[in-house]
Protein backbone atom coordinates (compact mmCIF):
# COMPACT_ATOMS: atom_id res chain seq x y z
CA UNK A 1 0.00 0.00 0.00
CA UNK A 2 1.15 3.64 -0.91
CA UNK A 3 2.53 5.43 2.11
CA UNK A 4 0.23 8.21 3.42
CA UNK A 5 0.35 11.56 1.95
CA UNK A 6 1.12 13.88 4.54
CA UNK A 7 -1.67 16.54 5.64
CA UNK A 8 -0.31 19.57 7.77
CA UNK A 9 -3.32 21.62 7.17
CA UNK A 10 -7.00 20.70 6.16
CA UNK A 11 -8.87 23.66 4.48
CA UNK A 12 -12.58 23.15 4.09
CA UNK A 13 -14.64 25.33 1.79
CA UNK A 14 -18.42 24.46 1.08
CA UNK A 15 -19.22 25.61 -2.44
CA UNK A 16 -17.67 26.96 -5.36
CA UNK A 17 -18.55 26.84 -9.07
CA UNK A 18 -17.57 24.41 -11.51
CA UNK A 19 -14.41 26.25 -12.52
CA UNK A 20 -12.26 26.70 -9.53
CA UNK A 21 -10.34 29.35 -11.02
CA UNK A 22 -11.09 32.59 -13.30
CA UNK A 23 -13.11 35.17 -12.20
CA UNK A 24 -16.41 34.27 -10.30
CA UNK A 25 -17.44 34.31 -6.60
CA UNK A 26 -17.12 31.16 -4.71
CA UNK A 27 -15.40 30.10 -1.44
CA UNK A 28 -12.52 28.02 -2.94
CA UNK A 29 -10.84 29.76 -5.64
CA UNK A 30 -8.59 32.07 -4.37
CA UNK A 31 -7.10 29.14 -2.39
CA UNK A 32 -6.61 26.69 -5.29
CA UNK A 33 -4.85 30.11 -7.08
CA UNK A 34 -3.13 32.07 -4.35
CA UNK A 35 -1.83 29.15 -1.93
CA UNK A 36 -1.78 27.43 -4.33
CA UNK A 37 -3.48 24.20 -4.44
CA UNK A 38 -1.64 22.87 -8.14
CA UNK A 39 -2.91 19.35 -7.73
CA UNK A 40 -5.79 17.83 -8.05
CA UNK A 41 -6.69 14.75 -6.38
CA UNK A 42 -10.01 12.00 -7.21
CA UNK A 43 -12.29 12.10 -4.29
CA UNK A 44 -15.09 9.59 -5.44
CA UNK A 45 -16.71 9.19 -1.82
CA UNK A 46 -16.94 13.63 -1.39
CA UNK A 47 -18.33 16.26 -3.30
CA UNK A 48 -15.86 16.87 -5.81
CA UNK A 49 -12.01 16.03 -6.31
CA UNK A 50 -9.79 16.88 -3.48
CA UNK A 51 -6.80 20.02 -4.45
CA UNK A 52 -3.30 19.49 -2.69
CA UNK A 53 -0.13 21.54 -2.18
CA UNK A 54 2.65 18.77 -1.69
CA UNK A 55 5.45 21.50 -0.44
CA UNK A 56 3.50 22.92 1.99
CA UNK A 57 1.26 19.69 2.40
CA UNK A 58 -2.17 21.28 2.40
CA UNK A 59 -5.14 19.78 1.48
CA UNK A 60 -8.34 21.68 0.41
CA UNK A 61 -11.93 20.21 0.11
CA UNK A 62 -15.16 21.64 -1.09
CA UNK A 63 -17.86 19.97 0.94
CA UNK A 64 -20.75 20.58 -1.17
CA UNK A 65 -23.30 23.06 0.66
CA UNK A 66 -26.06 21.73 3.48
CA UNK A 67 -25.09 20.04 6.76
CA UNK A 68 -25.73 16.70 5.53
CA UNK A 69 -23.18 16.92 2.52
CA UNK A 70 -20.56 18.28 4.68
CA UNK A 71 -20.57 16.30 7.32
CA UNK A 72 -20.68 13.56 4.88
CA UNK A 73 -17.58 14.52 2.82
CA UNK A 74 -15.60 15.63 5.96
CA UNK A 75 -16.15 11.86 7.22
CA UNK A 76 -14.90 10.49 4.23
CA UNK A 77 -11.60 12.61 3.99
CA UNK A 78 -11.02 11.62 7.49
CA UNK A 79 -11.23 7.68 6.13
CA UNK A 80 -9.12 8.17 3.55
CA UNK A 81 -6.11 5.87 3.95
CA UNK A 82 -4.74 7.83 1.31
CA UNK A 83 -4.14 10.59 3.51
CA UNK A 84 -1.83 11.10 7.40
CA UNK A 85 -4.47 13.17 9.24
CA UNK A 86 -2.99 12.65 12.24
CA UNK A 87 -1.02 15.74 12.65
CA UNK A 88 -3.39 18.25 10.55
CA UNK A 89 -4.65 21.53 11.45
CA UNK A 90 -8.37 22.09 9.97
CA UNK A 91 -9.82 25.83 8.80
CA UNK A 92 -12.95 25.90 7.91
CA UNK A 93 -13.51 29.23 5.98
CA UNK A 94 -16.69 30.17 4.64
CA UNK A 95 -19.01 33.07 4.42
CA UNK A 96 -21.64 33.87 5.58
CA UNK A 97 -24.39 36.36 7.64
CA UNK A 98 -23.44 39.11 9.43
CA UNK A 99 -25.46 40.22 12.93
CA UNK A 100 -25.78 44.23 11.95
CA UNK A 101 -25.24 45.07 15.43
CA UNK A 102 -22.24 43.95 15.71
CA UNK A 103 -20.58 43.93 12.39
CA UNK A 104 -20.42 45.07 8.74
CA UNK A 105 -20.96 43.29 5.54
CA UNK A 106 -16.87 41.98 4.66
CA UNK A 107 -15.84 41.49 7.73
CA UNK A 108 -14.49 38.55 9.38
CA UNK A 109 -14.35 36.71 12.42
CA UNK A 110 -12.63 33.46 13.98
CA UNK A 111 -15.32 31.57 15.75
CA UNK A 112 -14.79 29.64 19.36
CA UNK A 113 -18.31 28.91 19.44
CA UNK A 114 -20.68 27.11 16.99
CA UNK A 115 -24.58 26.57 18.45
CA UNK A 116 -26.70 24.16 16.29
CA UNK A 117 -29.66 26.33 15.30
CA UNK A 118 -31.71 23.36 13.56
CA UNK A 119 -32.41 20.63 16.23
CA UNK A 120 -35.61 22.42 18.17
CA UNK A 121 -38.98 22.81 18.62
CA UNK A 122 -40.69 25.38 17.00
CA UNK A 123 -44.46 26.93 17.22
CA UNK A 124 -45.83 29.04 14.57
CA UNK A 125 -44.89 32.95 16.03
CA UNK A 126 -48.53 33.76 14.97
CA UNK A 127 -49.94 31.15 17.71
CA UNK A 128 -47.56 31.46 20.23
CA UNK A 129 -48.77 32.81 24.20
CA UNK A 130 -48.58 36.26 25.08
CA UNK A 131 -44.79 37.26 26.70
CA UNK A 132 -43.27 34.78 24.68
CA UNK A 133 -40.64 36.02 22.44
CA UNK A 134 -40.40 33.85 20.28
CA UNK A 135 -41.89 30.04 19.13
CA UNK A 136 -38.40 28.55 18.73
CA UNK A 137 -37.65 26.17 21.82
CA UNK A 138 -35.05 23.99 22.68
CA UNK A 139 -35.89 20.36 22.60
CA UNK A 140 -37.16 18.82 25.82
CA UNK A 141 -38.47 22.25 26.66
CA UNK A 142 -42.20 23.85 27.31
CA UNK A 143 -40.77 27.62 26.96
CA UNK A 144 -38.20 29.34 25.16
CA UNK A 145 -34.95 29.42 26.57
CA UNK A 146 -36.05 27.37 29.65
CA UNK A 147 -33.60 26.47 32.16
CA UNK A 148 -31.97 24.35 33.09
CA UNK A 149 -29.79 23.90 29.56
CA UNK A 150 -30.03 20.43 28.74
CA UNK A 151 -26.52 18.82 30.20
CA UNK A 152 -25.54 16.96 26.86
CA UNK A 153 -25.08 20.44 25.48
CA UNK A 154 -22.47 19.01 22.86
CA UNK A 155 -25.60 17.90 20.56
CA UNK A 156 -26.03 21.98 20.33
CA UNK A 157 -22.52 23.72 21.06
CA UNK A 158 -19.30 22.76 19.60
CA UNK A 159 -16.48 24.93 21.70
CA UNK A 160 -13.04 25.58 19.87
CA UNK A 161 -10.30 26.21 21.01
CA UNK A 162 -10.20 29.02 22.52
CA UNK A 163 -6.47 29.57 22.99
CA UNK A 164 -6.24 28.76 19.29
CA UNK A 165 -8.71 31.29 17.89
CA UNK A 166 -6.89 33.80 20.27
CA UNK A 167 -3.95 33.23 18.18
CA UNK A 168 -5.22 33.23 15.28
CA UNK A 169 -7.06 36.70 15.89
CA UNK A 170 -4.12 38.07 16.89
CA UNK A 171 -1.45 37.39 13.83
CA UNK A 172 -4.83 38.56 11.52
CA UNK A 173 -6.06 41.45 13.60
CA UNK A 174 -4.31 44.25 11.99
CA UNK A 175 -5.50 42.87 8.51
CA UNK A 176 -6.72 45.83 5.82
CA UNK A 177 -9.66 43.76 4.48
CA UNK A 178 -10.96 45.06 1.09
CA UNK A 179 -13.85 47.84 0.86
CA UNK A 180 -14.51 48.30 -2.51
CA UNK A 181 -17.22 51.37 -3.57
CA UNK A 182 -20.06 48.99 -4.14
CA UNK A 183 -19.56 47.35 -0.60
CA UNK A 184 -19.28 51.04 1.27
CA UNK A 185 -22.54 51.80 -1.24
CA UNK A 186 -24.56 48.58 0.69
CA UNK A 187 -23.28 49.29 4.22
CA UNK A 188 -24.40 53.19 3.79
CA UNK A 189 -28.38 51.73 4.01
CA UNK A 190 -28.29 50.66 7.32
CA UNK A 191 -28.77 53.42 9.45
CA UNK A 192 -29.11 53.34 12.93
CA UNK A 193 -26.38 50.02 12.76
CA UNK A 194 -23.03 52.27 13.61
CA UNK A 195 -21.30 48.44 13.72
CA UNK A 196 -22.61 47.67 10.15
CA UNK A 197 -21.34 50.96 8.91
CA UNK A 198 -18.13 50.58 9.61
CA UNK A 199 -15.31 49.42 7.31
CA UNK A 200 -14.93 45.56 7.45
CA UNK A 201 -12.24 44.43 10.15
CA UNK A 202 -11.13 41.20 11.54
CA UNK A 203 -12.83 40.60 14.58
CA UNK A 204 -13.68 37.49 17.52
CA UNK A 205 -17.08 36.30 17.69
CA UNK A 206 -19.45 33.41 17.44
CA UNK A 207 -21.74 31.78 14.96
CA UNK A 208 -25.54 30.16 14.94
CA UNK A 209 -25.11 27.90 12.61
CA UNK A 210 -28.77 26.41 10.55
CA UNK A 211 -29.48 25.55 7.00
CA UNK A 212 -32.53 27.94 6.69
CA UNK A 213 -31.59 31.41 5.41
CA UNK A 214 -33.75 33.96 7.17
CA UNK A 215 -33.18 37.65 7.55
CA UNK A 216 -35.23 39.88 9.89
CA UNK A 217 -34.95 42.07 13.56
CA UNK A 218 -36.94 39.36 15.27
CA UNK A 219 -35.13 36.16 13.90
CA UNK A 220 -31.81 38.11 14.28
CA UNK A 221 -32.83 38.64 18.17
CA UNK A 222 -33.83 34.95 17.92
CA UNK A 223 -30.32 33.85 16.95
CA UNK A 224 -28.95 35.83 19.64
CA UNK A 225 -30.86 34.69 22.27
CA UNK A 226 -30.15 31.04 21.22
CA UNK A 227 -26.37 31.12 20.99
CA UNK A 228 -26.47 32.99 24.40
CA UNK A 229 -29.10 30.35 25.81
CA UNK A 230 -26.48 27.58 24.91
CA UNK A 231 -23.02 28.89 25.91
CA UNK A 232 -24.48 30.18 29.19
CA UNK A 233 -23.73 34.08 28.16
CA UNK A 234 -19.96 33.31 27.31
CA UNK A 235 -20.77 33.66 23.20
CA UNK A 236 -20.97 36.73 20.81
CA UNK A 237 -23.48 36.09 17.74
CA UNK A 238 -21.89 37.83 15.06
CA UNK A 239 -22.35 35.45 12.29
CA UNK A 240 -24.42 32.99 11.07
CA UNK A 241 -23.62 30.51 8.61
CA UNK A 242 -25.08 26.80 7.46
CA UNK A 243 -22.54 23.71 7.42
CA UNK A 244 -20.22 24.52 10.21
CA UNK A 245 -21.99 22.23 12.71
CA UNK A 246 -21.22 19.16 10.19
CA UNK A 247 -17.27 19.65 10.17
CA UNK A 248 -17.50 20.41 13.56
CA UNK A 249 -18.99 16.85 14.52
CA UNK A 250 -17.00 15.30 12.16
CA UNK A 251 -13.93 16.03 14.16
CA UNK A 252 -15.62 14.92 17.33
CA UNK A 253 -16.49 11.84 16.12
CA UNK A 254 -13.05 11.04 14.31
CA UNK A 255 -11.28 12.48 17.69
CA UNK A 256 -12.92 9.65 19.82
CA UNK A 257 -10.11 6.86 18.45
CA UNK A 258 -7.24 9.13 19.11
CA UNK A 259 -7.24 9.58 14.59
CA UNK A 260 -6.30 13.61 15.28
CA UNK A 261 -6.59 16.32 17.77
CA UNK A 262 -10.05 18.17 18.15
CA UNK A 263 -8.93 20.93 19.87
CA UNK A 264 -6.29 21.90 16.37
CA UNK A 265 -9.89 23.50 14.26
CA UNK A 266 -10.32 26.86 13.48
CA UNK A 267 -13.57 28.35 12.19
CA UNK A 268 -13.24 31.68 10.12
CA UNK A 269 -16.80 32.87 8.64
CA UNK A 270 -16.69 35.74 6.41
CA UNK A 271 -19.88 38.17 6.15
CA UNK A 272 -21.35 38.65 2.54
CA UNK A 273 -25.34 39.07 3.92
CA UNK A 274 -26.50 41.35 6.66
CA UNK A 275 -29.40 39.21 8.44
CA UNK A 276 -31.65 42.66 8.31
CA UNK A 277 -33.59 43.18 5.19
CA UNK A 278 -31.59 46.66 3.56
CA UNK A 279 -32.74 50.43 4.90
CA UNK A 280 -32.28 52.59 3.08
Amino acid sequence: MPQALPVRVVVVTMYESVLETGDHFGEFRLWVERLPLNERIPFPHGFRDLRYNSEKNVIGIVSGVGTARAAASMMALGMDPRFDLTQAYWLVAGIAGVNPLEASIGSAAWVEWVVDADLAYEIDAREIPAGWSTGYLPLGKTRPYEEPVEADGARWVYRLDPGLIAWAYQLTADLHLNDPPELREVRSRYLGFPAAQVPPVVLRGDEVSGTTFWHGALLNRRAADWLSYWTGGRGRFVMTAMEETGPCRHCLFWHAPAASTWGAYWCCALAATIQYHRLG
